[in-house]
């Protein structure tokens, strides 16, 4: 499934550099290419939690897209709603994100009770937190990016899915400090560090970055999340 986002991200990107440059000649070809894209992804049957989580997301994506087509919309809620049946219906497959009660962890540094902590993968709760937050895939790409990421790396959360971390990071960071602590986080260690970051002319600042491993129902680890936290940000102690 995440060759097919690519590939749709990557149709996207480049129609929209047609519409900019004025080239509706190449707009039409590029659009051909589209629809049987956004079919084969929601024909796909997903093997995990995860790509359950991607292709519903999907479809929330056209439905926000073509908002302004009541047919559009009536059809990609009828797509929804098979989705729904098919993954979680009677006899839908046991996929389930740990419990409280299953999770066996000491608790990070700073921790706040009832709060994320890093135990969780539900959409509503990471869109509204002001927090950067992540889910990389276990070669390194994004399978999932919060609006406060996004924004943070000038992006929509449609267009980073697929792409490799280090695009953003760039190659020498990533292999100098990124890939280690992921490898390490897959390897299923909580990985809990503050680094700094360039903030243009307001110097430099400390963020906390925080990574957790995603595992599906088997416990076989497919992914990370990670929330990152500017400390900057925090109020003063009184």
């Amino acid at each position: 499934m995440l060759e097919l986002f690519r590939a749709f991200s990557l149709r996207c990107t480049q129609i929209e550099e047609a519409i900019r440059l004025g080239d509706d000649q190449r707009v039409t070809a590029l659009d051909r290419y589209v629809e049987p894209l956004v079919e084969a992804i929601l024909a796909h049957r997903a093997v995990n939690l995860l790509e359950v989580y991607m292709q519903l997301q999907f479809v929330t994506h056209l439905i926000a897209q073509d908002a302004d087509d009541s047919a559009s919309v009536t059809e990609h809620t009828t797509v929804l709603s098979f989705l729904l049946d098919r993954y979680f219906g009677t006899h839908g497959p046991d996929w389930r994100m740990p419990s409280p009660q299953d999770v066996r962890i000491e608790p990070p540094p700073a921790y706040v009770p009832d709060t994320d902590n890093g135990q969780f993968l539900n959409a509503v709760i990471l869109d509204s937190m002001p927090d950067r937050v992540a889910v990389l895939t276990r070669d390194y790409r994004y399978l999932y990016s919060n609006p406060a990421n996004s924004a943070h790396l000038n992006r929509k959360p449609m267009e980073l899915i697929g792409r490799h971390l280090c695009e953003f990071i760039g190659e020498e960071r990533f292999a100098e400090c990124a890939k280690h602590k992921l490898d390490a986080c897959f390897a299923g260690g909580q990985i809990d560090y503050t680094y700094e970051r360039s903030a243009g002319s307001e110097g430099s600042r400390q963020v906390r970055c925080r990574m957790s491993p995603l595992r599906d129902a088997g416990g076989t680890v497919i992914g990370a999340l990670i929330v990152m936290h500017d400390l900057d940000q925090q109020p003063n102690s009184a």
